[in-house]
């Protein structure tokens, strides 16, 4: 073989080589990749790389979703059990009610008796994680402050429905600023890492009471012992806190209206002279009308938060409208 034939072969014996060293190079590159991307798709790199999901909370009612939502913000998910509007006291749970509460971390009620519906609820969604808020804890109940006149149809619901005292804390401030700091406590036992977020938004709001409760007291000392007439007992605390006093015939008809009941409504306001007669947002009971016209005087409304808005900030609106109505139908 010529000295010419033998460069142009080991020329090609060394290109060859190249080549195969590339291929080969290339090879483990690529199942280094496939190896990097399956890890990738993996189920646990999958849930390592998403969020933690967000602690979910259910309310029983209006009043306990304002104070949670205020303390919660955006940092849990918060839901209502009994659609606002709904009588809370003779409520029957639904199979989504069940469902919700089977599926949460948390559930906050007002206590006191008020959610009857709530025990077999809970027994049926079967969730032993699930952490119960109380946040009437600690609150001493009132029965009745002043005389409670009832029709005789509401007797026997009347006391039933007050068993553990009056469950209406939520209408006084100041017992709304002790239900939202036992929601807070409840939320940072519950979920610690998002205690930071839980104490700041719970101070925001308590703060937004204390100036409520002030403005309460200022608008209400010049006008003492107002006595009022209402057809829903909701108001006692209200009515002590700030020396007001609640006459209340409760559960009087709707729809019909009997000789008894007007004659127990008209000696009321003559025994304990009466300045105010009391409905509820939404009630358009035109036998009520008629009969605060008779009795001269001007049929306003009192709102107890039972139905209205999802925002947290719809407490202080209806409340300032109570303390107006109040304040006018006091003089």
């Amino acid at each position: 073989m010529t000295r010419t034939h033998k460069k142009q072969t080991r020329s090609i014996l060394l290109l060859i080589a190249w080549l195969t060293l590339l291929v080969s190079l290339g090879g483990c590159n690529q199942a280094n990749t496939n190896q990097q991307t399956s890890v990738e798709n993996s189920p646990k790199a999958q849930e390592a790389s998403q969020p933690s999901a967000k602690t979910k909370i259910v309310t029983t009612f209006l009043p306990m979703y304002l104070l949670t939502k205020a303390v919660a913000g955006d940092a849990a998910d918060v839901e209502i059990l009994v659609p606002p509007g709904t009588e809370v006291h003779e409520y029957q749970a639904t199979p989504d009610n069940v469902k919700a509460i089977a599926t949460a971390n948390i559930l906050v009620k007002n206590g006191l008796g008020l959610e009857e519906f709530l025990e077999n609820t809970v027994k049926n969604a079967q969730n032993p994680q699930l952490v119960e808020i109380d946040a009437s804890q600690g609150i001493k109940p009132l029965n009745e402050i002043s005389p409670v006149e009832t029709t005789t149809a509401a007797e026997k619901d009347h006391d039933h429905e007050h068993a553990d005292g009056n469950p209406h804390v939520w209408l006084d401030p100041v017992l709304a600023k002790q239900q939202v700091m036992n929601i807070r406590d409840g939320l940072i036992a519950a979920d610690a890492k998002n205690k930071a977020i839980y104490t700041a938004n719970a101070a925001a709001y308590i703060q937004e009471l204390d100036k409520l409760n002030s403005e309460f007291q200022q608008a209400l000392q010049t006008k003492p012992s107002c006595t009022f007439v209402t057809f829903h007992d909701a108001y006692p605390y209200l009515a002590q806190r700030y020396n007001l006093k609640q006459v209340a015939v409760v559960q009087i008809p709707e729809d019909q209206l009997s000789p008894t009941d007007v004659q127990t409504v008209v000696n009321t306001v003559k025994k304990y002279k009466v300045k105010a007669l009391f409905s509820e947002p939404g009630v358009d009971n035109k036998l009520l009308k008629s009969l605060s016209q008779d009795l001269n005087l001007k049929l306003q409304t009192l709102d107890s938060l039972e139905a209205g808005e999802t925002d947290p900030q719809y407490y202080f609106k209806a409340m300032r409208l109570n303390l107006q109505t109040l304040a006018v139908a006091c003089q």
